[in-house]
């Protein structure tokens, strides 16, 4: 039985450089024990902030699906404030949102058709304290669905690394056949989807929920209507800030052709979501749309604005045509030392441009560089 103390060896061994044929003699394992304990050592290194503890059971794949522990602990939150007292997790991985659920004091159950993994979320519950029922099978077969009894059931499930657009029969168990095989047990479900999949995509009446994590959308929460709060939402974590769809709302949106004063980075999740007019009317303040690229959206304004929706706010130092050399000269001038690039570039030109704006720079100063149409934006963090 792979231990605890072979995966901390492993990890320690591989963090020194250590090649496997040492780490091999070293752990004194079989085979196949030996290479769940390398890759167990590895995705608990390629870790590294997504949880609170390193001393986790996953291995990569377990590890790629697990769910952040700032978003697990946000959602458990929220169930345990909407009322839910059972769940059942039907595609529950190595258990971490599960975890959550039940530290939150909701009864919990997880399925899984990989008995390693359940191995691992079992291991995994220990860790974090709580006590989970787990059941190893196929969470559609009807033996599986009549063990379940849980007022609302709980997805996750896998996603094929590259489809050319995402649908819900291309999910794994797909949320048609979860919806099917447990509708008769409850009206209460929770999907976990891919971000980008088109929400008419989905059947049936409920909530998106588009979570955004240190400013990159991280999830989408679909919940039906039982649980619906609005018909979409952004979450900020870890701030908590919460933005809900208003349909009555006057469109406030106008969009700038130049930078004011100020410059506010847009949280994915709100864009993902079509919030940016419930945004404006949230902050109050004189803002437009100055940039809506799909990795970066930006509003301006002639006033700061203070507010824990933007992902980072920003003072304007400079705007001029977008010329490297010209932009390496002005922070040269200005006494800059870095810079730091916010723009879409095609990736066989990033390096070229990059080191010709970083060129010679010196001193303490930190600059960003923003690329709007044809302008260059450089600019200064207000929390600088």
């Amino acid at each position: 039985m792979l231990t605890e103390e072979h995966v901390r060896m492993a990890e320690e061994m591989i963090r020194k450089g250590y090649d496997e044929k040492k780490i091999k003699r070293a752990l004194g394992l079989p085979e196949e024990e030996f290479k769940l304990a390398l890759e167990v050592a590895r995705a608990r290194i390629k870790a590294k902030d997504k949880f609170s503890r390193t001393d986790l059971w996953f291995d990569l794949e377990g590890l790629r699906y697990a769910t952040h522990e700032v978003v697990a602990n946000y959602r458990g939150r929220r169930l345990k404030e909407q009322g839910v007292e059972s769940i059942a997790d039907v595609s529950c991985g190595v258990g971490i949102q599960l975890i959550f659920f039940a530290k939150h004091g909701i009864r919990a159950v997880g399925v899984d058709i990989d008995p390693l993994k359940i191995e691992f979320a079992k291991r995994n519950a220990e860790k974090y304290g709580v006590n989970i029922e787990f059941l190893v099978g196929d969470s559609l077969s009807p033996d599986i669905v009549e063990k379940i009894d849980a007022e609302l059931i709980f997805s996750d499930p896998a996603r094929p690394p590259e489809v050319p657009e995402r649908n819900l029969e291309d999910l794994l168990p797909s949320p048609l056949k979860v919806y099917e095989a447990y509708r008769e047990k409850t009206e209460a479900f929770i999907f976990d989807l891919p971000p980008q999949i088109r929400r008419e995509k989905v059947p049936w009446k409920g909530e998106f929920e588009y979570i955004d994590l240190y400013g990159h959308v991280n999830r989408l929460t679909f919940y039906t209507e039982p649980l619906a709060k609005a018909e979409r939402s952004a979450v900020i974590l870890p701030q908590g800030a919460r933005l809900e769809s208003n349909p009555n709302l006057e469109n406030i949106v106008e969009e700038a052709e130049t930078p004011g004063k100020y410059l506010y980075e847009i949280p994915q999740a709100i864009d993902y979501a079509d919030l940016i007019n419930e945004l404006f009317h949230k902050v109050r303040g004189e803002l437009k749309l100055l940039l809506r690229e799909k990795r970066r959206i930006l509003a301006t304004g002639d006033e700061e604005v203070k507010s824990e929706y933007f992902k980072r706010s920003y003072v304007v130092i400079a705007t001029m045509p977008f010329h490297p050399v010209r932009i390496n000269d002005f922070l040269r001038k200005e006494g800059y030392g870095r810079a730091t690039l916010r723009m879409s570039v095609p990736e066989e030109e990033y390096w070229r441009v990059r080191r010709k704006i970083e060129q010679g720079l010196k001193g303490e100063k930190r600059a960003f560089v923003f690329k709007v149409r044809d302008l260059a934006v450089i600019a200064e963090p207000l929390d600088q």
